[in-house]
C-alpha cells in the first residue's frame, strides 16, 4: 500500500463519482471539497435528460441539503463560484454504454483527465424489479469498468458493493471475491448472460400479451426474488451486486480495482454534522414505526448482532483505500467496512436506545398527542409472527351472512384490503427475514490493516477516521442517530 497524505493524494485530482445524488455520494463530495479545496475537479454523473436538469438536481438534491452548511460557512460568499469551478455535473446513466454521456468533448475530457472513479450508482431496493436491478447493479458496473479502461490517467476504480453479497453465510465472513459461476448454494450453471437473456425474453413475452405495466412490474419483482433464491441469495439486491462483482473480477484486465463492502450504513458519526441521514435506511424503518407507535411486535433474535457503520466512516475508508491502491495494477482488494468484529452491537441495544429516546422525546401524532412507547413484543420465528399478525389484524368474517347485502359487501371489501396489507407485510418480512436472524459477522482484516498502516504512516486519521471501536453505540443511537432520523427524515 502506497500511503502518505490523503490531502496530498486528492490535490489536483479529477474524480468521477457515479450515482452522484445518492446518500454516500453526497457525503463523499462534501468531504473532498471541504478538506481539499485544491482538488482539480469532481465530476458527478446524475440521471437527467440534459445539463439543465442535471444542474437542477445538483442544486436541489445535493447542495441544498443541510450536509453542505459547514462548507457554505467555510467558503462564505465564494461558495457558488467555488462549486462552479470544482464540480461538473454530467447527465448520464450507467445502464448504457459510455454511461450515456452524449457530449463527445466531455467524454474525451474524462478519458484524458480522470484519476479516480467511484461507482456508487445502484438500486438498493431488496424488492426491486429484476430487469432494473440487473441492468443497474450488474451490467451498470460493467459499463463503468469499460469507461474506466478508456481513462488514460486512471489510478484506481472503487466499486461500492455491500457486505451482504455473502447471503446468509454463518460465522466469520471473509473479505474474499466471488468467482464467476460461483453460486452461494453450490448449484452449477450460474451465467450472467443467461440471466440477462431470461429477463429480455420474459419482457418480450409480457409485452406481447399486452399485460398492464403494474402487472409487469409485479412479475419482474417476483422474478428477481425467484432468481436470487434459485442461486442461494436472499433477495435481488444482494444477488445482482454479487453478479456485478463477478463481472468486474472477470473483465478488469489491468485496472486497479478495489471493492468496498459496507454493512448497514447509518447516519454520520461526527462530520460534517453528527446524525445527518437521508431517506429511511434499513434499521430506520423499524425505528420510525416504533416511535410512531406502529410497531406492536418485533420479529428476530434480540441477541443477534446487527452490523452498523456510520456513513462518514464508510466514506473515509473509501478515500484512504483509493490512495492506498493507486496504480496497483492487477491487484484486487476487498474491504468489509463494518463493526460486527471490532465493536458488535445487538438488536437489544437498538431496541433499548429507541425506547429511551422516544420515551424522552415522544413523537407527536397528527392530533397533537404524544405517542407513548413501550417495549415491543419479540417474536422469534416466522410461524409465531404469522400467527400474531393474523390473530391481531385479520377482520372476522363470522356472522357477515346475517347482515344486509350492503353491510356484507362493505366488510368483505374491508377484509380483502386488510388481507392485502397483511400479505404485503408478510412479503416484506420474508425478504428481510435473513437479516433479522443473521448469524454471520464480517471479517475486516484488510480494513484493520488499512487503519494500522494509515496510523503508522502518519496519515490524517483525525480527518479520515474509520475505526468503529471508538463508537459507544448506546450513546450514538440515543444522542446522534435517532435525533438525526427525526430531524432529517421524519421532519
Amino acid at each position: 500500500m502506497e500511503l502518505s497524505s490523503i490531502l496530498k493524494f486528492l490535490d489536483n485530482k479529477a474524480i468521477l463519482i457515479t450515482g452522484g445524488a445518492g446518500f454516500l455520494a453526497k457525503i463523499m463530495v462534501e468531504k473532498i471539497l471541504r478538506t481539499q479545496p485544491n482538488v482539480k475537479k469532481v465530476y458527478l454523473l446524475l440521471r437527467a435528460v440534459d445539463n439543465k436538469a442535471a444542474s437542477l438536481r445538483l442544486q436541489n438534491e445535493i447542495l441544498g441539503k443541510d450536509l453542505f452548511k459547514v462548507l457554505k460557512q467555510k467558503m462564505g460568499a465564494n461558495f457558488n463560484s467555488f462549486i462552479s469551478e470544482k464540480v461538473t455535473v454530467i447527465p448520464g446513466d450507467i445502464t448504457c454504454e459510455e454511461l450515456a454521456i452524449k457530449e463527445l468533448t466531455l467524454k474525451e475530457e474524462l478519458w484524458r483527465d480522470v484519476d479516480v472513479i467511484v461507482n456508487l450508482a445502484a438500486t438498493t431496493n431488496f424488492d426491486e424489479r429484476y430487469d432494473e436491478s440487473l441492468y443497474l447493479n450488474t451490467f451498470g458496473a460493467k459499463h463503468v469498468l469499460d469507461f474506466a479502461k478508456k481513462c488514460t490517467k486512471l489510478k484506481v476504480l472503487l466499486q461500492v458493493s455491500t457486505a451482504y453479497v455473502s447471503g446468509e453465510t454463518k460465522g466469520l465472513v471473509k473479505e474474499t471475491a466471488h468467482d464467476m459461476r460461483d453460486a452461494l448454494n453450490g448449484r452449477p450453471g450460474l451465467d450472467i448472460q443467461m440471466e440477462k437473456k431470461l429477463v429480455v425474453d420474459k419482457l418480450e413475452e409480457l409485452h406481447a400479451q399486452e399485460i398492464t405495466e403494474d402487472k409487469i412490474k409485479q412479475i419482474m419483482k417476483d422474478m428477481g426474488l425467484e432468481r436470487a433464491r434459485h442461486w442461494g441469495w436472499p433477495n435481488v439486491y444482494v444477488f445482482t451486486k454479487a453478479l456485478g462483482e463477478m463481472m468486474l473480477m472477470q473483465e478488469k484486465e489491468d485496472i486497479p480495482l478495489v471493492f468496498i463492502r459496507p454493512t448497514i450504513v447509518s447516519s454520520t458519526f461526527k462530520e460534517p454534522i453528527p446524525g445527518w441521514v437521508e431517506g429511511i435506511r434499513t434499521i430506520d424503518s423499524l425505528a420510525a414505526a416504533y416511535g410512531k407507535g406502529r410497531l406492536p411486535c418485533f420479529l428476530g433474535d434480540p441477541n443477534s448482532v446487527v452490523d452498523v457503520i456510520p456513513a462518514d466512516m464508510v466514506v473515509n475508508a473509501m478515500l484512504v483505500a483509493a490512495m492506498a491502491h493507486s496504480n496497483d495494477g492487477n491487484d484486487v482488494t476487498i474491504y468489509h467496512v463494518g463493526s460486527s468484529v471490532k465493536n458488535p452491537v445487538k438488536f437489544t441495544c437498538l431496541h433499548e436506545a429507541g425506547y429511551q429516546y422516544f420515551k424522552r422525546h415522544p413523537w407527536v401524532n397528527k392530533d397533537g398527542d404524544p405517542v407513548i412507547v413501550t417495549h415491543v413484543k419479540v417474536l422469534d420465528s416466522m410461524a409465531s409472527f404469522k400467527r400474531y399478525i393474523t390473530l391481531h389484524y385479520s377482520l372476522p368474517l363470522k356472522g357477515l351472512e346475517l347482515a344486509n347485502m350492503a353491510f356484507c359487501q362493505y366488510f368483505k371489501g374491508t377484509c380483502m384490503e386488510m388481507n392485502r396489507k397483511i400479505n404485503h407485510v408478510l412479503r416484506l418480512v420474508e425478504i428481510y427475514r435473513p437479516y433479522l436472524f443473521f448469524k454471520g459477522v464480517y471479517d475486516d482484516t484488510n480494513t484493520e490493516k488499512l487503519r494500522i498502516a494509515a496510523e503508522n504512516k502518519g496519515v490524517e486519521t483525525d480527518l479520515f477516521y474509520f475505526d468503529p471501536k471508538v463508537i459507544n453505540w448506546e450513546e450514538y443511537f440515543k444522542n446522534t442517530h435517532l435525533p438525526g432520523v427525526v430531524k432529517y427524515v421524519l421532519k
